[in-house]
């Protein structure tokens, strides 16, 4: 599968766009819309040049075909569209989560994937945070939406 764009503009609108290196929450150097490295495996550093959203577009295009694979291959159950751009969009975010690849597989009920999806994944630094318990209730949602 490959994601849709309202999983697309799921990512990109939680991401957002920076064209200089920062710091992300975690403390990560971070550019574009939330890329920690460039094709090839080259991390990001603060003292990366500037990039133009172009360049930010085509450095998420060329990155969110590992996160779609990651999906593919952990999880073996039949999955909806709305349910594969949650789960890349959470992967995006989180490298991904054998917990809640396990409860998809296991067909869990709705209650405890919602519940995984509202609970984990909401803190950086230690910090529980306001736009990751966004996110997490925006993937839940999509997950579930019909």
């Amino acid at each position: 599968m490959k994601t849709s764009q309202r999983g697309i503009d799921l990512i990109l609108s939680f991401e957002g766009f920076s064209a200089k290196p920062y710091l992300d929450s975690a403390g990560i150097p971070t550019i574009g819309y939330g890329n920690t490295y460039y094709p090839g495996g080259k991390k990001v550093t603060l003292k990366d040049p500037v990039i133009t959203k172009e360049k930010g577009v085509e450095l998420f295009s060329s990155v969110l075909p590992i996160y779609e694979k990651i999906v593919s291959n952990k999880v073996k159950v039949a999955l909806t569209q709305n349910q594969f751009d949650a789960l890349v969009s959470h992967t995006y975010n989180t490298g991904g989560s054998d917990t809640l690849f396990s409860l998809v597989n296991k067909k869990v009920g709705e209650e405890a994937i919602r519940t995984w999806f509202t609970t984990k994944y909401i803190t950086a630094g230690g910090k529980v945070l306001n736009g990751l318990i966004r996110r997490r209730k925006d993937e839940a949602d999509l997950f579930f939406c019909k």
